[in-house]
């Protein structure tokens, strides 16, 4: 069992993402089926289009940002769900002044993520 305040948790640079930050809170280790992660995308911030193999289930916490799953692009807002299957081709940007803060519930399964280039 693990309880811990986020703000003890560190947040590490994504290295395919503009001014884009990880915490996991809830790593593969601690849970045995989930991991549970917070990502922050400043202003102006964003992950291009990727794949994962796995699939996303995201909570939007703070903030607004324009997200492409597949060929559909979603306004998201604080309060917002997301369901991303995986394989599926997705990006986000940070089109708002403030964060853009969500919380990533993913499998504890093996994962690869490829970035796709524009025009694909």
């Amino acid at each position: 069992m693990s309880v811990k305040h986020s703000q003890n948790v560190e947040a590490k640079n994504v290295a395919a993402g503009k001014d884009t930050t990880i915490q996991v809170l809830i790593s593969s280790q601690e849970g045995p089926n989930f991991a549970l992660r917070k990502f922050s995308i400043q202003s102006g911030g964003g992950m291009p289009r990727h794949t994962n193999l796995v699939e996303h289930e995201q909570y939007v916490l703070n903030g607004q940002a324009t997200v492409t799953i597949g060929d559909e692009t979603h306004q998201v807002r604080a309060g917002d769900a997301l369901y991303i299957p995986a394989g599926v081709v997705h990006s986000y940007n940070n089109v708002g002044e403030e964060p853009f803060e969500f919380l990533c519930v993913v499998p504890n399964k093996e994962d690869q993520i490829t970035v796709v280039e524009e025009g694909c």
